[in-house]
């Protein structure tokens, strides 16, 4: 069958979620607040360890030498009920859910793509990346969404060939709800590629989703990849180490359903089926935290996820999201795992 003659054809049998395996929710905590106990205990045993000189230079006061020699001891109570709980979640659920897993193989029919592309004030960009996109032979269309741009990023995207739509509600998270929304609309794909208008992610890679979608409902992009970064990159040696340490706490959370490199990517595959599925359960007002929030929340509604390699380009123009700096990106990071914590309940960040 040639591209004209798929163009338009649906899946049949849309693909349908995996089969939640652990009851009400896909989530046991037990792994992921193992970890948290065995943090702790790791940090009162290094402090204790520290702390350990100044028992010479304070002349050893009882007082000192017992809390010191507590903090040492104790920290083994936490640990070993860290070793419990993650023991508990590997060979209790991780065990029974690895009996009936399957790998899927579910390509769909219609392989054209709408892409979305979000964007804030991203002039000197946008136009670039709307023609990356367009030039590919399987890209249907490209909507650009501007966050209330103050520039010329909505003249540009629209002389480049994109639909141009503005979200008055400024966030990151509205911004992106708003983009998905917006290529549901359209009936000729079945699938929506999600990105960004800066240039730091390249059309190049659509064929590695394509390669990896038969396999799962959403394909993300993972840039921790050393050989796949191009020099320069916003993406500093902690940041990359950073999303590395998020991606597996949140895997953690969700042990034997999902293995996670990079929770701050915003590059990535969905299918159609499955996003009309999990799009009302994602709340808008999530802000700079809403791409580790939407791979929690599809993973909890038993949504199959898939990474993908891709590569890394520097950005064009200025950052405005969380890669400016390792301080903000820290603060971003901690807000995170705040909310991979707390189930997101209340974490709303309006700007």
């Amino acid at each position: 069958m040639n591209l004209d003659e798929n163009r338009f054809t649906s899946s049949a049998e849309p693909p349908k979620p995996i089969p939640n395996r652990r009851g009400s929710s896909a989530t046991t905590w037990f792994a992921l607040y193992g970890f948290l106990f065995v943090s702790l205990a790791l940090t009162a045993y290094v402090m204790g360890v520290l702390l350990g000189p100044l028992r010479w230079v304070l002349v050893d006061p009882p007082s000192f030498r017992r809390f010191n020699e507590a903090l040492v001891w104790y920290s083994g109570v936490p640990l070993v009920l860290g070793i419990f709980l993650i023991s508990w979640d590997l060979f209790r659920n991780v065990i029974r859910s690895r009996q009936t897993k399957s790998v899927r193989n579910q390509p769909p029919v219609n392989r054209f793509l709408t892409v979305a592309l979000t964007a804030y004030n991203d002039e000197r960009s946008i136009g670039g990346a709307v023609q990356d996109f367009r030039a590919h032979p399987l890209v249907q269309r490209v909507i650009v969404i501007s966050n209330n741009s103050s520039d010329r990023t909505m003249a540009m995207a629209e002389q480049a060939g994109a639909s141009v739509f503005n979200e008055t509600r400024q966030g990151y998270g509205a911004c992106v709800h708003r983009a998905l929304r917006e290529a549901l609309k359209y009936e000729d794909t079945e699938l929506t590629l999600l990105c960004e208008g800066d240039l730091t992610f390249r059309a190049l890679d659509i064929e590695k989703f394509l390669t990896y979608i038969p396999h799962a409902d959403v394909v993300n992009g993972s840039r921790i990849v050393e050989q796949l970064q191009e020099r320069d990159t916003q993406l500093s040696l902690y940041m990359h180490y950073g999303n590395l340490f998020a991606g597996k706490v949140l895997e953690l959370k969700h042990l034997g359903m999902v293995s996670l490199t990079d929770v701050g990517t915003t590059y990535k595959l969905c299918r159609n089926s499955t996003l009309r599925q999990l799009l009302p359960q994602l709340d808008p007002r999530i802000n700079l935290e809403f791409n580790a929030y939407f791979l929690d929340t599809a993973l909890k509604a038993g949504i199959r996820i898939l990474e993908c390699p891709i590569c890394f380009f520097p950005r064009v123009g200025t950052s405005k999201g969380g890669n400016v700096n390792n301080r903000i990106a820290t603060r971003l990071g901690l807000r995170m795992l705040v909310g991979i914590f707390t189930d997101w309940k209340g974490f709303y960040h309006d700007p």
